[in-house]
């Protein structure tokens, strides 16, 4: 007999539906025509044990039983599911080959590989199991996949990566939030302080910012702007702004703006009614290429720019489109890339869009399937690729409107992957007037390309006329020409405060954490395995911030409680900065591409826990309030009585 356990019922149901009828359905498998059987977990249905677990005594938590570190883990059935271990139990027993079928990510490996290793398996027969990977629901989809089954041992760095993960977030939660939540309590604190590998650094961007934006005083700066027309008394045909030169550096600041007004003001005396000459000039043709498709993290900047929808409501639209639609490829996915197999369903998937009565049918119809984009890259394929549409037509299904939206951003991403190159021509001009170095820039477009499917919104016109070099269009000009400055303009400008986070802005510090890491060494490690969490974890740690009471919305501003304030001052700058945590990150990237070991990770992890426990005790959390809150709603609650063990 074949097992094929898969990491859902929905993902079950789709496999059976693709093998031998006819099917006999019960509620923890189903049987086939052949006898084989499909079956799965329900999610996770097995838990890493809790310190009680190992020994009974550490029920009760205490300073000086800290830190908490197993000799030998041990996993737990979840009680609500113990009843499919069972089945699975039995199952396995009787199976003469496995076929893992979990999700095909990093969390999916393990979660199928850990309940497989539960049951003790033979070396024989585990060294048999083979793996299935869909990332597709629809039947054609599947079919390919069971055909194209590799073996499971290939896909075990990916599992132990995971299961480092797992066992880091449990040595780093369980101590620290054990270690923290017990000096709190010395100053009258009354609940849970949580602290976690991820969410605490996470807590520490925007409680930084926050302060950032508290202290910040606006200052003026000053630009000259020079208004050239082609001959002394012909009307101003565009318009440069002066380059300030290193001796006036000693007036500018850090990024090159003029605090000085008088040094403004000279140079606009200066210019007034002086020649131009035209001391360079550059006009290069440009191309842009399509942006690349949708993984998760990118998907949801997106939707919470266009639609304001935070990362947890874009996942769960994700899953249903995944899951009970089928319209969409499995979208836990960190890649931004397609296998070159996949080209073979593009012309279907196009045609379909194109045959559809959705807004992007016109976009489908002008579609060239013959075209193939740099998205199409077998190198950078990891355990799965980009979210993209399937080949199951959109109509007559029942979308609501964030599902909806959220389906034609993916459809839209994937259709620009077959329109041409953008092409403009940029040029440069710089002008020597007075002694002084003035710039004028201008873009002209060539071919709109895939653009055509990004159509520019109308700016308002006080935008539009905040920045006129970005909308003048510069005349035919060539170099050593001479112009005529007909008069200077001061503008007075204030520098502005930095914005506080957004779903969107937030999102994207998580997967460009290198942007926030002070260390030289780690921001190097970071460049190209950049990330605060993973694709798939993101928008539950945002998610749980919240929920713990740490984190605020005001509006489309992301800000953090009374609470999360205080707790990231009373840590350790070390549990609060991004640094440490990315560059654990890269590493369980590491171990997932087979560059790094398991030890590698948990030995400097466990180290660093135990320094940070050992000094918990000199840390002062005279800052907390008496009584904890939690935000929920805008609106400020008071919290429950303090929980017995961290979540």
């Amino acid at each position: 007999m074949k097992l094929y356990i898969a990491e859902k019922p929905s993902l079950g149901r789709a496999i059976a539906a693709a093998l031998p009828k006819p099917h006999r359905n019960c509620k923890t498998h189903i049987e086939l025509g052949n006898g084989d059987v499909v079956s799965w977990c329900i999610g996770h249905i097995l838990a890493q044990a809790d310190p009680e677990d190992y020994d009974v005594t550490l029920k009760k938590w205490r300073m000086e039983s800290l830190p908490i570190v197993p000799e030998q883990w041990q996993l737990k059935p979840i009680s609500r599911t113990r009843s499919q271990l069972t089945v699975l139990r039995k199952l396995v027993k009787q199976a003469d080959e496995i076929i893992h079928a979990g999700d095909p990510d990093r969390e999916g490996q393990l979660l199928v590989d850990e309940v497989i290793d539960y049951f003790k398996l033979s070396k024989r027969k585990k060294s048999n199991i083979q793996r299935l990977l869909i990332s597709d629901l629809n039947l054609p989809a599947v079919k390919r996949a069971l055909n194209s089954l590799k073996p499971n041992s290939d896909f075990m760095p990916l599992s132990i990566s995971a299961l480092a993960r797992s066992r880091a977030d449990w040595l780093y939660g369980i101590n620290l939030t054990r270690a923290y939540t017990l000096q709190g309590q010395k100053t009258g604190y009354n609940s849970v302080l949580s602290v976690g590998r991820v969410q605490t650094p996470l807590l520490g961007l925007v409680v930084r910012r926050e302060q950032e934006i508290a202290a910040f005083i606006s200052k003026p700066f000053f630009q000259v702007q020079a208004h050239i027309a082609l001959g002394e008394n012909e009307a101003v045909a565009f318009t440069a702004k002066w380059q300030p030169s290193d001796s006036c550096k000693p007036y500018c600041d850090e990024e090159g703006r003029v605090l000085v007004k008088g040094l403004a003001e000279n140079v606009v005396k200066r210019i007034d009614n002086q020649p131009a000459k035209v001391s360079d000039l550059e006009s290069k043709e440009k191309q842009q290429a399509a942006p690349l498709p949708f993984n998760l993290s990118q998907l949801q900047i997106s939707a919470a720019k266009k639609f304001s929808m935070n990362a947890k409501l874009v996942l769960d639209v994700c899953q249903a489109l995944y899951e009970r639609h089928k319209l969409i490829t499995y979208p836990r996915s960190d890649c931004r890339y397609l296998p070159k197999e996949q080209l073979k369903q593009a012309r279907g998937i196009v045609n379909t869009l194109a045959q559809s009565s959705l807004p992007c049918n016109k976009a489908a119809q002008g579609a060239n399937t013959a075209l193939v984009s740099k998205a199409w890259n077998d190198k950078k394929i990891t355990a799965h690729h980009a979210i993209i549409p399937t080949e199951k037509s959109p109509e007559n299904i029942n979308l609501n409107t964030f599902e909806k939206n959220i389906y034609l951003l993916i459809v839209r991403q994937y259709l620009v992957q077959f329109y041409p190159a953008y092409i403009y021509q940029q040029t440069k001009v710089t002008l020597l007037i007075a002694g002084g170095h003035f710039v004028s820039q201008a873009k002209i477009e060539k071919q709109q390309g895939w653009q055509v499917l990004f159509p520019k919104s109308k700016k308002a016109p006080a935008e539009s006329s905040a920045n006129p070099e970005q909308e003048q269009t510069l005349p035919p000009l060539t170099k050593g020409q001479l112009l005529h400055c007909q008069q200077g303009e001061l503008l007075e400008k204030h520098t502005s405060p930095p914005q506080s986070f957004t779903d969107a802005t937030l999102l994207a510090a998580m997967t460009g954490i290198a942007r926030y890491v002070s260390d030289a060494t780690i921001k190097k490690v970071l460049k190209e395995t950049d990330g605060l969490g993973t694709d798939a974890t993101r928008a539950g740690i945002i998610d749980l911030l919240f929920k713990r009471g740490f984190l605020l919305r005001q509006g489309k501003a992301i800000t953090a409680t009374e609470v999360g304030i205080a707790l990231i001052n009373a840590l350790p700058e070390m549990a609060t900065l991004p640094d440490m945590t990315a560059q654990w990150e890269a590493t369980l990237t590491a171990i997932s591409e087979k560059t790094a070991s398991y030890q590698s990770f948990m030995q400097p992890l466990t180290n660093i826990v135990t320094e940070m426990v050992y000094g918990a005790s000199r840390q002062s959390f005279s800052g907390l309030p008496k009584i904890a809150f939690k935000a929920k709603g805008g609106k400020r609650k008071f919290a429950k009585k303090p929980t017995k063990k961290a979540s």
